[in-house]
């Protein structure tokens, strides 16, 4: 994972979960993990470079028994992974429309992952 500046307004927390992504100007999806996630926003590997400020439509699986997050983002910075045989794009996306109670979920979810960290 990119381990450049972290100059968030809100915490992240490493959790693994699934995610689709697509350009809002394209038919194809990426279908992924998370690498973190936060209120602001989520950070994923992908194999492809979707471009810099393009909008896009998630669906994010929390994994909390709950339905699908569906939302819209921003892709607000790329880097690529250097070092690997394939090419992979760290990419973060700011979510754009994310509902109170979506949000409140992840909140939950990362305080407690972030807890758990600190209680160790």
């Amino acid at each position: 994972m990119w381990s450049g500046i972290n100059r968030r307004k809100f915490p992240r927390a490493g959790y693994p979960c699934r995610i689709t992504v697509r350009r809002k100007d394209s038919p194809d999806a990426v279908s992924t993990q998370t690498e973190n996630i936060g209120i602001g926003g989520i950070c994923v590997l992908i194999a492809k470079d979707l471009g810099i400020f393009a909008p896009v439509e998630i669906d994010l699986d929390l994994q909390d028994s709950q339905p699908v997050v569906r939302c819209d983002g921003t892709i607000v910075w790329i880097v690529e992974r250097k070092g690997q045989q394939d090419r992979n794009y760290d990419t973060g996306i700011e979510f754009t429309d994310l509902t109170r109670k979506d949000s409140d979920r992840i909140s939950f979810i990362v305080k407690r992952i972030l807890e758990k960290r600190h209680g160790e």
